[in-house]
């Protein structure tokens, strides 16, 4: 079971949010990748961190879980941590990775997240606003990583290829290894003046607010990609995406297989045995079906076009099957026994003393 993420963090519960930030910087970096590199706990960790903190750095959600607790949490847009690679979860804290990544890569790198809907919400389609914690272009320098009225330089250690040749000799002759320029971190330039705000990176730490469109139709497990609201590059260079995997509630009366829609009702047996019209409750509307004379337990009836939307399908939408439970009253009046024993000596299954008339009607009604 998870902890209370006060806990996690802690934090009293009256802890502020400047308080709950320290905690969380103090805790998080002991988990650093080039600090524990041989620890298997560290990564668990660092996203237990992350997630209380994720929480109870936001008001809203910090006022949900302090009222309901983790039940408060459900619907909300929550980080995808447990499927956010180690590296990327930590950079989007603190724009740190690991010594054996330094300077291996200029691009920023895509960031997941989850985010629960309804079965109705799936059907109509919904806009859904997510909380987003990541590294984005610095305003003050543009990106650029240098102060203002300055640009980056050529690094003179590798004369802008972003790489060291070095070589050695050993016994079978001249070795040439190359390796990537330890100055300019392997982008070929440097920055002599750095802005103040990004420390020369070309990134800040940022907490944003996304719209996500999810379109009607949209299936458990499908993602939702935009572009560039990932990590950003350093001084500069493309950002990465945001993946948004899509989660679909489980639906008290609806269950879903592909487009089609099922559900189940229940009819009386003198409605199935002579015939009924009945009104059952669909996603988007309601809807009336016959239920023809005869029917048996078990039988279902398919409504053409009264399913999900086909993303993408120019207004089709798959089919609503109904299922029939016929229920067998458990209580009968005398006058009720009366008309179904003569029911029962109608069918000729009053020879039959092994079982009552209503037992008779019942296997009857199912076939």
């Amino acid at each position: 079971m998870k902890r209370d993420y006060y806990d996690v963090l802690g934090v009293s519960r009256d802890a502020g949010a400047g308080e709950i930030k320290k905690a969380f910087r103090k805790e998080a970096r002991a988990c650093h990748p080039d600090v524990n590199p041989e620890d298997p706990e560290c990564e668990a960790r660092f996203k237990e961190l992350a997630e209380a903190y994720e929480v109870l750095s936001d008001s809203g959600s910090r006022a949900a879980y302090d009222r309901y607790g983790f039940d408060g949490l459900r619907g909300r847009a929550m980080t995808d941590f447990d499927h956010m690679p180690f590296q990327d979860l930590f950079s989007a804290f603190f724009g740190g990775v690991s010594g054996a990544q330094r300077g291996a890569r200029l691009e920023g790198r895509n960031m997941a997240m989850a985010v629960t809907i309804t079965l109705k919400e799936a059907a109509t389609g919904v806009e859904k606003e997510i909380v987003l914690d990541r590294l984005a272009p610095c305003d003050v320098c543009g990106g650029s990583g240098s102060a203002a009225g300055t640009s980056a330089v050529t690094c003179p250690d590798c004369g802008g290829s972003g790489q060291r040749v070095s070589v050695r000799r050993t016994f079978i002759g001249n070795m040439q290894t190359v390796a990537p320029c330890e100055r300019c971190g392997a982008t070929g330039r440097i920055i002599e003046n750095p802005c103040e705000e990004c420390q020369g990176s070309g990134r800040v730490p940022d907490r944003q607010h996304v719209q996500v469109s999810i379109p009607a139709g949209i299936r458990e497990g499908q993602q939702i990609r935009l572009r560039g609201l990932g990590e950003a590059g350093i001084r500069g260079a493309a950002s990465g995406d945001l993946i948004v995997t899509v989660h679909i509630r489980p639906d008290d009366f609806l269950h879903r297989e592909g487009d089609d829609l099922h559900c189940r009702t229940s009819v009386s047996i003198t409605q199935a045995a002579l015939g009924a019209d009945l009104k059952v409750c669909g996603l988007l509307e309601d809807t009336e079906i016959h239920v023809p004379a005869g029917s048996q337990h078990g039988d279902t009836i398919r409504l053409k076009h009264r399913g999900m939307p086909r993303v993408g399908g120019g207004g089709s939408r798959g089919d609503l099957i109904v299922h029939l439970g016929i229920e067998v009253p458990k209580k009968l009046s005398k006058r009720q026994k009366e008309i179904l024993n003569e029911l029962a000596q109608e069918l000729g299954d009053a020879k039959r003393a092994d079982k009552s008339a209503l037992e008779k009607l019942k296997d009857w009604l199912k076939g």
